[in-house]
């Protein structure tokens, strides 16, 4: 039995051609996985190093800009070239006010220092004091300002240190950005400001540049001294010089560089700034010990998913045994149920095999007996609907067309020609009405019926009523539904013209908007609730016409419907109430009518 069974045999083959090259590639993801998570590591480190390069050189540029907007202040020039005119108490005054606006500009500048280059000056500012004026430049601060008188870029930056607050006993780190301002247009340095910035910004950029728990970074100076360290104790180690030297070296402003001395093992990322913000590096190292574990780590998820992923194989294979031959269980219910007298038996396809065919000839056989029996039903019903037909036709509309001419003669013997007109207009509406032979008619056919009903209507209320109707010129062949305006102005008589203020009022507009046929019904009626236009537009999506047996809105569900049959989502039905008082019916319809133009086909 084992031998023979198909099931089992499907069984044996479906589990060698999966479990053998699941197992196969958990140890080939194994391999691989190993070989090139460093490749992924340095590729994300290099662009997120990039992404953080761009950070800081716009917020160092955005620093340089401070300085390099005094060049804008003719004034500040002025003084800067003439400072011994100190009785102008009025440039002094321009000058704090510049001093102390790049002070409080940004968040993170603690102070501002101009130090003339004759050396015996000097103005600065803290957020702790006022400008102050003295005549004494540190000595220290000479070196950094001839480092910024020489760089191309008028600028420099001096690394991290200790600042002493004042009337404080306790020191801040500070970054001081340095700059020589130039007597422009020519090259004479008249003075040399420095900005003094509070590092916590820079701080905050670096410390989201990489994960503390795997990675270390660095932020180095143009010149290799440490302004930035994840890890205090390779900061303090005299050991950095060598790879903080090898980085320097290399000719490439980013790249990758593997380390296996002093107690560090692995691969570092770096990217420089541009020089003109500076040049600082930024430094990336991961471990080949972290590297590897996360290599691990992803191998044994691998495996994990791979275990997980060889149950479901098995699984599925037992599913898929068993769902071949399930059909063949399925065919024989129905069978069963066709024996029974349900002829409505469905079923899911059975697929494309033999067993497959076999089920499907069934089903196309129980729906062709299905379409049989329900045809003869509809031949009965027909028949029944034709007897009405029949009945109802008795009343031979050519007798009533006559009679009404016959009507209208007499009415001009009696010299009254008005009879005689309404007379002619009620035969157009009946004419119109009853001719079954066309459901679709020249926009002009459907204007001409619309006009006699209004007559009527206008004979009927006399002064009490009034209304126009024009029609662009180049509209009157377009192709429109039949009785598609009738009864939007019919639904004025029946629900606004008796709660009307005044006299009664209907216009009808027909124009083009583009490719669209417009036409608009207004009224000036009392309108609708907004209650009232929510629930006419719930009608119009139900599925029947009014489940509460009221005939309301009838009419205007008939001209929804039918634009939907001719048109599907080409057309557009929207009722308002108008701004300036009553109702109004826009339909937007397409100029040029596709498709069959016989509503007696649009099923």
């Amino acid at each position: 039995m084992l031998k023979t069974s198909i099931r089992n045999k499907l069984i044996a083959l479906l589990m060698i051609t999966t479990i053998v090259p699941f197992g196969s590639s958990i140890i080939i993801t194994y391999l691989y996985t190993k070989d090139s998570i460093e490749d992924q590591v340095v590729k994300e480190s290099s662009n997120l190093l990039y992404q953080g390069k761009v950070n800081l050189e716009s917020y160092i540029n955005e620093l340089n800009g401070l300085s390099l907007s005094l060049y804008n202040n003719p004034d500040f020039i002025n003084f800067m070239r003439s400072p011994s005119k100190e009785n102008n108490y009025l440039t002094i005054g321009i000058v704090k006010n510049i001093v102390q606006t790049i002070l409080y500009t940004g968040d993170t500048i603690n102070g501002v220092r101009i130090s003339f280059a004759d050396g015996d000056r000097v103005i600065s500012a803290t957020k702790r004091s006022t400008v102050v004026f003295s005549n004494r430049i540190k000595d220290s601060q000479w070196e950094y300002f001839r480092k910024a008188e020489r760089s191309p870029y008028n600028m420099y930056i001096e690394p991290t240190y200790s600042q002493e607050e004042e009337n404080i006993n306790r020191s801040k780190e500070i970054i001081t950005i340095h700059r020589a301002f130039r007597n422009v247009p020519g090259d004479e340095v008249l003075a040399y400001i420095s900005l003094d910035i509070s590092p916590d910004k820079i701080i905050d950029l670096s410390r989201n540049l990489y994960n503390p728990d795997s990675e270390e970074f660095y932020l180095l100076s143009s010149e290799g001294e440490m302004i930035y360290s994840s890890d205090r104790d390779v900061s303090d180690d005299g050991n950095n010089q060598k790879w903080i030297r090898k980085i320097m070296e290399s000719k490439d402003v980013s790249g990758t560089l593997e380390w296996k001395e002093d107690r560090f093992n692995g691969v570092m990322m770096y990217d420089q700034l541009p020089a003109s913000a500076g040049g600082w590096y930024l430094v990336k190292r991961v471990s080949y010990a972290n590297l590897y574990e996360s290599a691990f780590s992803v191998a044994k998820i691998n495996i994990l998913f791979g275990v997980l992923g060889l149950t479901l194989v098995v699984l599925a294979t037992l599913f898929v045994s068993f769902k071949i031959t399930s059909p063949i269980r399925i065919l024989l219910s129905n069978i069963q149920e066709v024996e029974k007298g349900n002829m409505k038996v469905q079923a899911e396809s059975f697929g494309f095999d033999e067993i497959g065919i076999l089920g499907n000839r069934f089903q196309q056989m129980i729906e062709r007996i299905n379409h049989l029996i329900n045809r003869e039903y509809k031949l009965e019903i027909e028949n029944k609907t034709n007897q009405l037909k029949v009945l109802q036709s008795q009343i031979n509309p050519h007798f009533l067309y006559n009679a009404l001419q016959s009507i209208g003669t007499i009415a001009l013997k009696n010299k009254v020609p008005q009879i005689y007109s309404l007379i002619t207009h009620l035969s157009k509406i009946m004419r119109y009405g009853m001719n079954m032979e066309e459901d679709v008619v020249p926009l002009s056919k459907e204007i001409n019926y619309t006009n006699a009903y209004l007559l009527l209507q206008k004979e009927r209320f006399g002064e009490n009523l009034e209304y126009s109707v024009q029609v662009d010129d180049g509209l009157k062949d377009v192709q429109v539904p039949k009785m598609i305006l009738q009864p939007l102005i019919e639904n004025y008589f029946k629900h606004g013209f008796d709660i009307r203020d005044g006299v009664g009022r209907i216009d009808l507009t027909c124009f083009h908007d583009g490719e669209e046929l417009v036409m608009v019904v207004r009224d000036n009626g009392a309108g609708v609730t907004e209650d009232r236009l929510m629930e006419i537009e719930e009608h119009f999506n139900a599925d029947a016409w009014n489940k509460t047996g009221e005939e309301t809105n009838i009419g205007l569900k008939n001209v929804y419907v039918r634009l939907k049959l001719y048109y599907e989502h080409k057309a557009t039905l929207l009722l308002l109430n108008h701004e300036d008082g009553g109702f109004m019916v826009t339909m937007r319809l397409p100029l040029r009518m596709e498709g069959v133009a016989n509503e007696s086909n649009h099923h």
